[in-house]
C-alpha cells in the first residue's frame, strides 16, 4: 500500500464526508493505493455515525476507530500510527484547513527525495493576529531548543516514512513536537514544504491559548529528556557540584575573615553574622539535595524496562 492517511478528529461532523471525497479524488487521479484512518477522539456530535457510514460504503479504504472519551490529539495519532500499513503515512486535520491536494508532492518528497519526515509550513495563514504572533514566537523557541530548522512545528499536515511512525511514541500533548521526537529517535532527515492553508469552513477551533503555555512546558520536558533522560546525574550532579563549589568559596571567605581578625588583634565578627556563612550553608544543603535527586534518577533509570531503548534502521 502506498499511503496511509491518519486523521484524528473531535466533533467535526460537517467536514468528514467532504474531506474523504476530496482525499479519494486525489488518490484516484494519482493512482495511489491508500487507506484513510479516522480516529474519533470521543466526539459528542454525529462524527462517529458519519465515519461508520463511510466505512460501510468504502470498506477497503476506510478504517474507523473510536475512543471511549476525549483523550487528546496525541493518543489519537499514536493509535492511528499503530494501525497504519502504508509505506508513507500522512497526517492531516479533519477541519478542511489542510488540503489533500498536497498529498502527491508530500509523497514524492518522501519516496524520491528520501526525506524521513516532511512537515507542512502554513506560510500564509488565515488566522487572527492573536494566534499567528504567539505561533511565531513558539516556533522560534522550538527551533532554538531542537536545532530543527522548521517554520511551523505544529502544522497538522505532515508526511512520514512508515518506519518513523513505528519507532516513535506520541504521548500527552507531544504531537506538537513530532519532528523533535523523530530527531531524537535518529530520523533527522527532515524536510519542509509550503502548504496551502484554508480558512475554517465549519465549526470552530478546539484549542485555546493554553496550548502555548503547555507547549513550552512540553518542549522543555522533551529537551531535558533528550539530553539527560538516560543520565540524570549529569544534570543534577553538575548543578550540585556548582552549589558545593559556591559553598566552598563562601567557607574560605569566612575563614579568611576570621584569620585576618585574629592576626590583627581585632574583634572577629560572629560567623552567623556574615552573609557568606548563610550562603555556604544554603549551598551545601541545596547541593546535597541535587545529588540525591541525581542518585534517585539514576536508580529509576537503571530499573526502567526501556533503559536501552534504541532504533534499528536496518539489519542484514
Amino acid at each position: 500500500m502506498n499511503i496511509s492517511v491518519v486523521i484524528p478528529l473531535f466533533n467535526e461532523e460537517e467536514s468528514l464526508a467532504e474531506l474523504y471525497t476530496w482525499i479519494a479524488k486525489v488518490m484516484r487521479e494519482n493512482g495511489f493505493s491508500y487507506e484513510v484512518i479516522f480516529v474519533d477522539d470521543g466526539s459528542r456530535d454525529n462524527s462517529w455515525q458519519i465515519i461508520t457510514t463511510l466505512k460501510q460504503n468504502h470498506p477497503k479504504e476506510v478504517k474507523a476507530i473510536r475512543f471511549g472519551r476525549n483523550y487528546g490529539k496525541s493518543p489519537a495519532l499514536q493509535y492511528g500510527f499503530q494501525k497504519a500499513e502504508g509505506d508513507v503515512v500522512i497526517t492531516m486535520d479533519a477541519d478542511l484547513q489542510d488540503s489533500p491536494d498536497e498529498i502527491p508532492e508530500l509523497y514524492r518528497m518522501i519516496t524520491v527525495e528520501n526525506y524521513q519526515l516532511v512537515s507542512g509550513w502554513k506560510k500564509k495563514r488565515h488566522d487572527p493576529l492573536s494566534k499567528t504572533i504567539p505561533t511565531r514566537l513558539f516556533n522560534a523557541t522550538a527551533r532554538f531548543f531542537s536545532g530543527i530548522r522548521l517554520h511551523d512545528f505544529n502544522c497538522g499536515l505532515k508526511a512520514y516514512k512508515k518506519q518513523v511512525v513505528k519507532n516513535i511514541e506520541v504521548y500527552n500533548d507531544m504531537h506538537r513536537w513530532i519532528p523533535y521526537l523523530a530527531k531524537n529517535a535518529g530520523y533527522d532527515n527532515i524536510g519542509e514544504k509550503i502548504v496551502h492553508h484554508q480558512a475554517r469552513k465549519y465549526g470552530h477551533t478546539k484549542f485555546g491559548l493554553d496550548r502555548f503555555v503547555n507547549g513550552y512546558l512540553d518542549l522543555f520536558t522533551l529537551w531535558f529528556l533528550s539530553k539527560f533522560g538516560k543520565k540524570p546525574m549529569h544534570f543534577f550532579g553538575s548543578i550540585g557540584s556548582l552549589m558545593f563549589f559556591i559553598g566552598f568559596i563562601s567557607v574560605v571567605i569566612v575563614s579568611c575573615i576570621k584569620l585576618y581578625s585574629l592576626n590583627h588583634g581585632t574583634l572577629a565578627p560572629l560567623l552567623a553574622a556574615t552573609p557568606y556563612f548563610h550562603i555556604s550553608l544554603a549551598s551545601m544543603i541545596i547541593g546535597t539535595q541535587l545529588f540525591l535527586a541525581g542518585f534517585i534518577g539514576e536508580l529509576i533509570t537503571r530499573n526502567s524496562p526501556d533503559r536501552n531503548r534504541y532504533t534499528v534502521s536496518e539489519e542484514i
